[in-house]
């Protein structure tokens, strides 16, 4: 057993969720400043539409290797000052891509803002230390569903800049935001409990930085190169011997980047699992309805709809998780993995059987969005508890930085599969694919979602009773561990 830590004394007690909140909101707005404004980088700054896509390659790539840094830098005594020193990466990039300095500077722009990516998982990792447990489980889970339900919220602001003032004034929004989350971080986010910092594993960074580089490349680059091109398959054989020796130092290593050994912990196992497999078929969902409903009724299907149309059909996705979110949480004990995982995964199932079943009005497939919403607030607000509950506190904010960087590999797969999909329906010289294409990604989405019930289903069975105590903590509530099926309580925070 542990020896209690005591919380940090907070001098603004009430504006500490909102404020933490508001990071996961940055990082939203940061990951919508890259997909809706490709095109008009493209035409901007003069380079193919190839090209301009890195600056939303960048930004994953940045982000993939800092959020597991910044995760073990957070989990020690310097948290605050992590997120801060984020928060003014997040900030310079803004203003450098803001500025009319050429394609070369946005690239570097938009890769200081990748830094940001890794603010979510210090944002938990401080609701933890710093709440008490029945705040703390609302506060987690919340700050789980900000990344995913953010994009309802960046695709259309990011739509009305680009249409009406401009790409530049996406950016210097952002800088806005940031400047507005370093100022109330540093009056707001208290000094983390007095722990001693692990020495940083340097050679497991390393390995994991190249490993996830040459991964979320090889999604990013598979269409443009090739999936059967030699560097591709050079990146592929990269990707699997540096994140196998990744696992293996990790293993033996004293104070490792992520401690493996506690990802098998069966709830953190499970979140892992079902945040992967299930950011697949949600951005895979996310990106054929942007594309679909952009595409020209010339095509014979489509609506020809402007950006911002577009964004706007992602709003009931995000007010939909959010609601969700907050009524899973209401259910308290009823609210258990066993229950619920599967439950979201069948909603966001149902979401693409409607797409494939009913695309014929933006009625209707604002509607299905909603009901997507409604699957990833489900899930989402189970999948946090379960890290949470699986790990020493001192741990926290690594254990959920590997989370993220599972889920920006969900999404990356997911958003690369449709790209591929929609490619292979495409007929030569034809600049758009085919109905079918849409058909046949819709399908595999349909497969991603019933895989993740499936795993949700059978990794849930055993050990619910001491997941559901972790899922529904209740005031005064002991956090509880779990180690395998035994059940191990630590002290409460005063």
């Amino acid at each position: 057993m542990q020896p209690s830590i005591s919380a940090p004394a907070l001098r603004h007690p009430r504006a500490l969720v909102p404020v933490l909140v508001s990071l996961g909101m940055l990082v939203a707005v940061v990951s919508s400043l890259g997909a809706p404004l490709i095109p008009t980088i493209a035409v901007q700054d003069h380079v193919s539409v190839s090209t301009a896509q890195w600056a939303l390659t960048v930004t994953m790539l940045v982000g993939a290797v800092a959020t597991p840094v910044m995760g073990r830098l957070g989990d020690g005594p310097h948290r605050k000052n992590v997120i801060l020193a984020g928060l003014v990466s997040v900030l310079a990039g803004s203003l450098l891509a803001a500025l009319p300095l050429g394609f070369a500077c946005l690239l570097v722009g938009r890769a200081l803002q990748g830094v940001g990516m890794g603010l979510v998982p210090l944002a938990i990792a401080t609701a933890r230390d710093a709440l008490p447990p029945a705040r703390a489980k609302a506060a987690v889970a919340t700050l789980s569903l900000t990344t995913a339900a953010g994009i309802g919220l960046g695709y259309p602001i990011t739509g009305l800049f680009a249409e009406y003032l401009g790409m530049s004034a996406g950016f210097w929004f952002a800088a806005a935001t940031a400047a507005a989350a370093l100022a109330a971080t540093a009056l707001v986010v208290p000094v983390p409990p007095h722990r001693p910092a692990a020495p940083m594993d340097v050679p497991g960074g390393l390995l994991l930085a190249g490993g996830m580089a040459a991964l979320l490349m090889a999604l990013a680059e598979g269409e443009r190169w090739g999936w059967n091109s030699l560097p591709l398959l050079a990146l592929a054989a990269a990707t699997v011997v540096l994140l196998a020796g990744w696992i293996v130092h990790s293993l033996h290593a004293a104070h490792p980047l992520v401690r493996i050994r506690l990802v098998k912990d069966r709830g953190v196992l499970v979140a892992n699992l079902t945040t992967m497999v299930g950011g697949v078929g949600t951005y895979l969902l996310i990106s054929l309805v942007t594309r679909y409903v952009q595409t020209p009724t010339s095509a014979g299907y489509g609506f020809g709809a402007s950006i911002v149309v577009t964004g706007l059909l992602l709003v009931p996705f995000s007010a939909a998780s959010l609601i969700t979110g907050r009524l899973v949480r209401g259910l308290g004990r009823a609210a258990t993995p066993a229950r619920m995982l599967p439950l979201g995964c069948l909603l966001s199932l149902g979401a693409l059987v409607c797409f494939l079943l009913g695309r014929s009005s933006l009625w209707g497939i604002g509607a299905m969005m909603a009901l997507a919403g409604l699957g990833v607030g489900v899930t989402f607000a189970v999948t946090p508890g379960l890290i949470v509950g699986g790990v020493p506190a001192e741990e926290t904010g690594s254990a959920m930085s590997f989370n993220q960087v599972v889920k920006y590999i969900g999404y990356s797969t997911g958003s690369a599969l449709s790209a591929v999909i929609l490619q292979a329906a495409t007929a030569p010289g034809d600049a758009l694919p085919s109905n079918d294409g849409y058909r046949t990604a819709g399908l595999a989405g349909c497969t991603a979602f019933v895989l993740t019930g499936i795993l949700a289903v059978v990794l849930t069975r055993v050990g619910t009773r001491a997941r559901s105590a972790v899922v529904a903590a209740g005031p005064g509530t002991l956090a509880v561990r779990v180690a395998g099926d035994e059940t191990h309580p630590e002290p409460s925070r005063p």
